[in-house]
């Protein structure tokens, strides 16, 4: 079972629910938001316990 992880989205704020895929290591993609259909960008970084953190940044953000 793939790990749930709650985000919120950077253009409209609401939340929303990742299923990150922990077994692939670090890792980044672009997801659209559930709600406004935007592309978000998604980080996911592994712990040394091999939990997963996710950090999510708007398209356009440097």
């Amino acid at each position: 079972m793939l790990p749930a992880i709650d985000i919120d989205c950077p253009y409209c704020g609401e939340t929303i629910v990742l299923f990150v895929d922990d077994s692939a290591g670090d890792q980044q993609y672009i997801e659209d938001c559930q709600v406004c259909c935007r592309p978000i960008q998604v980080s996911v970084t592994l712990d040394a316990d091999g939990v997963p953190g996710v950090v999510v940044r708007a398209e356009d953000d440097a």
